[in-house]
């Protein structure tokens, strides 16, 4: 995502296209759509009923803010023909842990566990705290870890207000609870520290409010794993859920390689129950899930030629017609980071010529590689 102006249904495919499913802000705020008569709590003829079992959002509906997310191309399409409608991603369902740091005029605290709890701090670098940038240093600094706030961690997005969004992909197989950090009942990372996770949502960059556009700024243009450290500290305060992701409360949302294959199959014309969509659907599914599972062991998963095979593969899925090589690509980069996180050089080279080797012979149902 590049830190110019882009037009909102551009941003929201952008970030669909990743996985991330998205949804509408109403024009000129963080907020979200305002929902139906029978969905607004505000409303006379409100009804009170379950979010998740609404069915305004089985309809494509703006009901309920970050419940309504969706990775659905014509979805996205229509609901973005309003061009002054801002983006906001699902953190629970894209399985993202954002690091908000405020940076609010308030004064802070003068003690140190008000600061950052549990964290050892001298009067000293209390005194030199002005706001969540200076807290989340002091973190960093705590663990002998460098500056989070440079931009050169993961994505950061720097706020109207001038605050930062980091933005992480969850590990496998956790989830993470949301907290605004000293406001609100709750775990707390830190004064001026916010997470946004299960339950939650964030603001796009591109998106312009009434205060201003959230802009990314570094160079990193996609979210990096948790690091070790900083999801060490979130455990801490009590940030990690118990049991598996797939427990939360968000509603389900195709994985990559499904979203994928239903792109092509909406494009192509063939449907959503065609035998040929739903054979690519899990020919490509297989393939990026033995990618990831390489993460299961530092080394010695025969990571290369597990990404250069499911690269041939997805090729052959591209020559057929059963995927784009935007959606190809992406879904590939993301399951060999997931796997190896330090490896984007390695894994964008084997990506490329794993998918020019294969579109050179497409691959439809019945056919083997």
């Amino acid at each position: 995502m590049s830190a110019g102006e882009v037009e909102p249904v551009r941003v929201a495919r952008w970030f669909a296209g990743r996985g991330y499913p998205v949804f509408p802000l109403a024009p000129g705020r963080k907020t979200p759509m305002r929902g139906c008569h029978r969905c607004s709590q505000n409303s006379a003829e409100y009804v009170a009923h379950p979010a998740q079992e609404c069915a305004c959002l089985a309809r494509g509906g703006l009901c309920h803010g970050f419940y309504a997310a969706t990775l659905d191309p014509d979805l996205i399409e229509h609901w973005w023909t309003v061009g002054d409608r801002g983006v906001a991603v699902a953190t629970g369902p894209a399985n993202l842990v954002i690091v908000d740091v405020d940076c609010h005029s308030s004064t802070p605290s003068q003690q140190a566990d008000q600061l950052l709890p549990g964290v050892d701090l001298t009067p000293a670098q209390v005194a030199q705290v002005k706001d969540g940038v200076d807290v989340l240093r002091l973190l960093a600094q705590s663990r002998n870890q460098p500056d989070p706030s440079t931009g050169e961690l993961t994505m950061t997005v720097r706020t109207p207000s001038g605050g930062l969004h980091l933005w992480f992909r969850a590990p496998a197989c956790t989830a993470w609870r949301g907290s605004a950090g000293g406001d609100h009942h709750g775990p707390v990372l830190g004064w001026q520290l916010d997470v946004r996770a299960r339950g939650g949502y964030i603001v796009a960059p591109g998106t312009s409010t009434a205060a201003g556009t959230y802009r990314v700024v570094g160079e990193r243009r996609e979210p990096v794993l948790l690091p070790s450290w900083l999801a060490g500290e979130l455990t801490r305060t009590g940030h990690l859920l118990p049991g598996a992701a797939d427990e939360r409360e968000e509603p389900k949302v195709p994985n990559r390689a499904r979203a994928a294959a239903l792109t092509a199959r909406r494009r192509s014309g063939s449907g959503g129950s065609s035998e040929p969509g739903r054979w690519a659907e899990r020919t490509a599914a297989t393939v990026l899930d033995a990618v990831a599972d390489c993460g299961r062991v530092p080394e010695g998963a025969g990571w290369s030629g597990v990404l250069n095979r499911a690269a041939f593969t997805l090729g052959g899925l591209v020559a057929g017609g059963h995927i784009t090589e935007e959606a190809a690509r992406t879904a590939l980069l993301d399951a060999a980071l997931r796997a190896r996180p330090a490896k984007q050089a390695a894994a964008l080279g084997i990506i490329r010529s794993g998918l020019a080797a294969g579109t050179r012979q497409a691959l439809h149902p019945r056919d083997e590689r």
